[in-house]
This record gives structure tokens, sequence and C-alpha cells, in this order.
């Protein structure tokens, strides 16, 4: 298994331990850092030099990709969604089941 897929996997598993402690909040977090760390994969397969970014300007980033079919294009949309003053999202997803279909979708081999 891969550095990059490991680490993958430790994200939405702090993910997934960060919903069941109720802490939706910190899963968002989680979910979005292993949306970045599929994104640097992605990118770097496609012999882009990825610059040190965050998960967010990541996602940013991937934004600007015109290859990104609409469906990930939505997911990358939610993911960088801001929450409310009640620190709720403004429509109703589930943030870390997304980010795993984005990351799916990034990391398959082309």
């Amino acid at each position: 298994m891969n550095n990059w897929n490991i680490e993958l996997q430790k994200e939405f598993e702090k993910a997934q331990q960060a919903r069941v402690s109720k802490n939706e909040g910190q899963a968002r977090v989680c979910a979005r850092r292993a949306a970045g760390i599929a994104i640097r994969e992605y990118l770097t397969r496609q012999g882009t030099k990825v610059p040190s970014m965050s998960a967010y300007d990541l996602l940013n980033l991937l934004k600007e990709d015109p290859f990104i079919p609409a469906d990930m294009q939505l997911i990358v949309d939610h993911l960088t969604v801001r929450v409310t003053e009640e620190f709720n999202l403004p429509f109703d997803a589930d943030l870390i089941a997304e980010a795993r279909i984005l990351c799916n979708w990034l990391t398959a081999p082309s």
C-alpha cells in the first residue's frame, strides 16, 4: 500500500471517530484532509508539481480543473462550503461519504 494511501485511510478513520464522538466539525476537517491527500496524488500522477498547500487550498485548486466531472465538482463544492454561525452545513450532506467518493475517483488507475 502506498504511503499516501495509508495517510488517506488514517484520515477517514479519524473522521469516523470524530463523528462517533459527535464532533462533526472535526469530521469535516478530516474529510477535507483526506480529499487533500487524494488531490495531491491525482495532480502528481498528472505530472503537476504540487505546491505545499492546505487541503482547502487544494480543493479550490481542483475546482479549476476542466476535466473534473460535474458530480465530482459538486462534491468539491460541498467540501469547500463554509458552515453557518451554528457550525452546520447550509445543506444536508455526508461529507465523509462524499469525500470517499471523490478520493476513489481521484486515485482510480487511469
